[in-house]
């Protein structure tokens, strides 16, 4: 059966620099051997599958429902594939039930993504709203130094770390600065935890197009089961939505900058990140914390391919 098909790049306003995702669209009676045949097929870090919301999801607003696959498992939730899902289904002519925010079900719940005018007026800026966190809070000291020597961290690079899990595990490492995320070299077989997010501040909080800090995602090569190895090679993501959705809720949070003491936060309310930086890419995620504490996280959306798939 010939179904709809889209790639889109997102985190960028320019076709190659971002992060590419998959989308199929009308997806329902797919099952679950032809949905991982074709993840494993595509070879991008994940592709998402549309379908009809459940009556649950219905009732709640949903718009759509979509499955987040990578080549070897099934996530609950993901950032870019979440605004890529939204940019796909938009394009191909669909209407939310509500004005200016579509509603997304996943396995982690429905996900509210808002449409507004990006940071200079200039085109659409879609954005996630931030799941709350699955883990959260301080890491052990233990999984911080396996973290720091498995990503080739120097000493003294790390500032502070915590748990910013929304679904893929992440472990959050706040460096010294932002020289010190992109000197990291990853080291193969050298253990750690599966998926690490490293992010520092550049100079004065202003470094390319005005982003305040730079970003990088390692995470383990999942096996065929689901299961990371820890001791498997490290893949770097290009952007990662999840992982910047987990780093503003930890950063913008009062009391985040514990050197600092007081209720201070180490991030602003609102920052742009940049991350891909060491892979060529431009990715940049603009995160916003409004007042009600809701962290909200988006970017630029590309449709750079679109067709049909035979499946």
């Amino acid at each position: 059966m010939t179904r709809r098909f889209s790639q889109v790049d997102v985190f960028t306003g320019e076709l190659s620099y971002g992060n590419a995702v998959a989308v199929v669209h009308d997806a329902d009676g797919l099952d679950d051997d032809a949905l991982r045949a074709f993840a494993r097929w595509t070879q991008l870090a994940e592709t998402t599958f549309l379908l009809a919301p459940t009556p649950e999801g219905a009732a709640g607003g949903a718009d759509y429902r979509v499955r987040i696959l990578t080549p070897g498992r099934e996530l609950p939730f993901a950032g870019h594939p979440t605004l890529g899902s939204a940019r796909a289904w938009l394009a191909a002519g669909g209407v939310p039930r509500a004005d200016g925010v579509v509603v997304q079900e996943c396995g982690a719940g429905l996900v509210r993504v808002r449409r507004g005018a990006g940071p200079d007026g200039v085109g659409e800026v879609l954005a996630f709203a931030a799941p709350p966190l699955l883990r959260s809070g301080p890491a052990r000291h233990a999984d911080v130094v396996a973290a720091a020597a498995a990503l080739g961290l120097d000493d003294g690079a790390v500032v502070d770390a915590a748990w910013v899990d929304n679904g893929p595990g992440w472990l959050g490492l706040l460096l010294r600065d932002a020289a010190a995320v992109l000197s990291a070299a990853p080291r193969p077989g050298a253990g750690g935890p599966s998926n690490t997010g490293l992010v520092g501040l550049h100079p004065g909080g202003s470094g390319p197009d005005g982003a305040a800090v730079e970003v990088r995602a390692f995470t383990r090569e999942a096996g065929p089961g689901g299961s990371d190895d820890a001791d498997g090679p490290w893949h770097e993501d290009p952007v990662t939505g999840s992982l910047n959705a987990g780093l503003g809720q930890w950063l913008t949070a009062p009391g985040s900058d514990r050197l600092a003491g007081g209720g201070a936060a180490v991030l602003p309310g609102r920052y742009t990140a940049a991350q891909g930086t060491a892979l060529g890419r431009r990715g940049r995620v603009h995160v916003e914390r409004d007042a009600d504490g809701q962290v909200w996280v988006g970017g630029g959306t590309v449709v750079g391919v679109s067709g049909t798939v035979a499946l």
